[in-house]
């Protein structure tokens, strides 16, 4: 059975970027990547499942956050800087279009993101969503736990690059909640979050979200522990003890001089090649489910550095 078109406000637009022919060794992302059509994508390794990009334009999050409002615009810049790459994947990619969030309608949206997100992962596709602020991790969730039968006895694991644990015990969701929002959605399922963080800034993170970490069971690294070895061998115990892997990559991972185009840039941050490292470990490991990119905020980019920096590690994760 072939499954419905997911939802979206804004359809696929035109991709863009340099012509240097139409041969396949002249292929460049805008010349490779087609609007989605549903179908319910064939078995076969990992490494071959078709890619839908699905955008989440939303900084409602990031505005009841107290951070800074810009990222909305973050889908369409990294299709600007994805364009343009040489196309070397050995998968399909296709373009689902955009949910967007208007004013301050940021749940109501999250719940459209999921379901289009539920509707990929149903027909077999591997989604690949561009935020937004961090409060599309929220939307990811919920889109990866409505799909119960690509859940079906599988331990899910969430893997976090980030420099903050996004646990924040508020009244109003934002992009500072959704691991908490998480874990409560997994309680009162029954289960247990498996919820690791690469990239912790120790002085961004008051201690009261290091004792919620330490509750939840969080595994984490700092940011000045993310020496490439560390990395690789925290990522690999993570990984062994789970069946399905949802990513998902707040820039702000970075140090500001790789991605000043955040909400909140790091002052430290994890140098992009251990970034990249744990990209290329999970996609090597098969049990990648669905990967997001979040707080890109094209505002405050500089020469389009940060959005660039997103595209290159989508391409990392893809190849």
């Amino acid at each position: 059975m072939v499954s419905s078109a997911p939802a979206v406000d804004v359809p696929p637009q035109p991709w863009t970027g340099r012509f240097d022919g139409d041969g396949a060794e002249h292929r460049r992302w805008w010349q490779s990547v087609t609007p989605y059509a549903p179908r319910r994508a064939q078995p076969g390794h990992p490494s071959a499942r078709p890619a839908v990009i699905l955008g989440f334009g939303s900084d409602a999050g990031v505005r009841r956050n107290q951070g800074r409002a810009g990222a909305a615009t973050a889908p369409a810049a990294i299709r600007s800087a994805l364009g343009p790459l040489a196309f070397h994947l050995g998968r399909e990619v296709h373009d689902a279009g955009d949910v967007t969030v208007a004013g301050d309608a940021l749940e109501a949206g999250q719940v459209r993101a999921g379901l289009a997100i539920t509707s990929l992962l149903d027909a077999g596709q591997l989604p690949v969503v561009l935020g937004g602020g961090h409060e599309t991790a929220f939307a990811s969730y919920l889109g990866v736990a409505g799909s119960e039968a690509v859940l079906a006895g599988k331990r899910l694991g969430v893997l976090n690059l980030d420099a903050h644990f996004d646990l924040r015990d508020e009244p109003v969701p934002s992009s500072g909640t959704p691991f908490l929002q998480m874990a409560r959605a997994e309680a009162a399922a029954g289960r247990e979050l498996r919820y690791a963080v690469v990239g912790i800034s120790e002085p961004n993170n008051t201690r009261a979200l290091f004792d919620t970490a330490a509750r939840l069971g969080v595994k984490y690294l700092l940011d000045e522990d993310c020496s490439a070895a560390a990395v690789a061998e925290f990522i690999a115990a993570f990984l062994a003890d789970i069946d399905v892997l949802y990513l998902t990559i707040d820039l702000d991972v970075l140090p500001a001089a790789v991605a000043p185009g955040v909400s909140a840039p790091a002052a430290y941050g994890v140098p992009l090649p251990v970034i990249s490292g744990v990209c290329r470990q999970v996609a090597a490991s098969g049990k990648l489910l669905h990967l997001d990119v979040a707080e890109l905020n094209p505002e405050f980019d500089i020469d389009s550095r940060t959005a660039k920096v997103a595209a290159r590690l989508v391409t990392t994760v893809l190849a």
